[in-house]
């Protein structure tokens, strides 16, 4: 399946997916610029993306604790996730998301 990513460039980077992948460790091996500091803890928001439109309902709805670290996220959008709580279904083919120019690690290093 394949993910398209867009950068804070206005580049468009596609990369291949599996069912179950993660979406932050998909974008960390297609070269992405998500740090993922936490490792997918929920204790960061450095792999913030923000879900195109179109497949923002399609996804699995926030939970209450991403959505509290969302809120400390740096560009958040309505529809912002983070990446490394999203786990690929093959329902998921063409997704798109988008990269935000800037990251805050909320963990205060």
């Amino acid at each position: 399946m394949k993910i398209e990513f867009e950068t804070a460039q206005g580049e468009t980077v596609s990369a291949e997916a599996e069912p179950g992948d993660n979406l932050l460790r998909v974008a960390q091996g297609a070269g992405l610029p998500l740090e993922g500091t936490c490792e997918g803890q929920m204790a960061c928001s450095t792999c913030h993306v923000i879900v195109a439109p179109d497949w923002s309902d399609r996804l699995e709805e926030a939970s209450e604790e991403e959505e509290d670290m969302l809120d400390l996220a740096a560009g958040v959008a309505r529809t912002s996730r983070l990446s490394c709580q999203i786990e690929l279904t093959a329902e998921m083919d063409g997704l798109t998301v988008r990269i935000p120019a800037t990251s805050h690690d909320m963990r205060g290093f």
